[in-house]
């Protein structure tokens, strides 16, 4: 059965282009002026037709975690946030007791096989335990280990398909062998939770690393020893062309200027988008404990109950296209950092466009990024 979108606002690299999108079986077949019968025709004139956001780092969302859960609600927590227009997804995993973690990229394992969600579940991402106790940040710093081969290898082996990213510390890393090994079984690198310095940076990235887990977020900065400055993370991000990095861009955890210095500095083909987001988010939810952690909700952001710092984001994709919007730029290019960018990082060859060839998982938007359409694998979700 061939479709048919018509828009005037069909989002094609960093621009938009009036015309008509066309798919069938699941793959996009052209992007085109021409207008050709089909079988269903949608006409999205006024609203934004964009490819589906790819989310690589998120807790969970509308009261369902992705960590000490269950297959069932890995899946509903993938479809809350597929309303809001991430047809891709990367369930995180907090650092916790390895059994738990083990525990949790079987659940997501079982939801992606199952195709329990509706939208496409890439794999797991391991936030922990092999991080900094000094930049532990929300995660639980009783948990947080140096790498032990043992027990990550054994982990691979048994979910070959189950993991897509994993955040570790670099500095606990000094061979690069964890790196190493991570790369050469296809899962993303990333250094985050991180006090590690340029030289760890660069045993990272000759290793394969090439991400940085939320900058600015729990990663080192500019030291000094004895007048001695050295580089951190945030520098060695700024510095290195090879590396990507990941904001939580929802307006909170790094003010609008900060977030257009960052773009500004390495531009949009090397800055994602995600929300970070907690199990809370979409919910009604203003307080609690979390990983025995008190928390309360406000100002749009969870923070520790003392108010002393944040606890965690309770925002959706669309927020951080808004967020993006609001720093100046345009919709076309906040979408690029939410779709080709993640695409890119975690090597998805089909996703993250609307070309000829690429898989037709559209999200249709308003001027306010209020998300009205969503389509997965060419099939209308809402």
């Amino acid at each position: 059965m061939k479709i048919k979108i018509k828009s005037d606002r069909i989002i094609v690299g960093n621009g938009l282009f009036d015309g008509f999108l066309y798919f069938e079986d699941g793959k996009i077949i052209e992007v085109t002026d021409k207008d050709i019968k089909c079988d269903v025709f949608y006409d999205f004139s006024g609203k934004y037709v964009s490819a589906g956001f790819i989310d690589m780092h998120t807790h969970g969302a509308g009261g369902h975690a992705f960590t000490m859960s269950s297959p069932t609600q890995v899946a509903l927590g993938c479809d809350f946030h597929l309303a809001h227009g991430t047809t891709s997804i990367v369930p995180t995993i907090s650092a916790g007791p390895f059994e738990i973690m083990e525990q949790a990229v079987d659940c997501i394992q079982q939801a992606k096989d199952g195709k329990l969600s509706k939208a496409n579940i890439l794999g797991g991402h391991l936030e922990g335990p092999y991080l900094s106790v000094n930049q532990a940040g929300a995660q639980c710093a009783d948990y947080i280990t140096k790498p032990i081969a043992s027990q990550y290898e054994r982990l691979v082996k048994k979910y070959p398909d189950g993991i897509a990213r994993w955040t570790y510390a670099p500095e606990n890393d000094t061979d690069g062998m964890f790196c190493k090994y991570l790369t050469s079984c296809g899962i993303v690198a990333s250094a985050g939770h991180t006090d590690a310095k340029y030289s760890d940076m660069q045993v990272a990235t000759e290793n394969g690393c090439n991400l940085i887990t939320h900058l600015y977020s729990c990663t080192s900065t500019v030291t000094r020893d004895h007048g001695f400055r050295s580089l951190g993370v945030v520098e060695s991000a700024f510095l290195r062309d090879d590396l990507y990095v990941e904001i939580i861009a929802d307006g909170k955890h790094l003010p609008l200027d900060l977030i257009k210095m960052i773009i500004k500095i390495k531009g949009i083909d090397k800055v994602a988008l995600i929300t970070d987001s907690l199990e809370i988010a979409g919910t009604t939810v203003t307080s609690g404990t979390m990983s025995g952690t008190d928390y309360i909700v406000e100002d749009g952001v969870c923070k520790l109950k003392d108010r002393s710092a944040f606890a965690g984001s309770v925002a959706t994709a669309d927020r951080l296209v808004r967020v993006i919007c609001q720093c100046g730029y345009t919709v076309a290019q906040a979408v690029y950092m939410i779709t080709c960018v993640p695409a890119k990082i975690l090597h998805l060859i089909s996703k993250g466009r609307l070309e000829k060839g690429f898989d037709a998982d559209i999200v249709v938007f308003d001027d306010d990024i209020n998300v009205s359409n969503v389509f997965v694998g060419g099939n209308l979700i809402q």
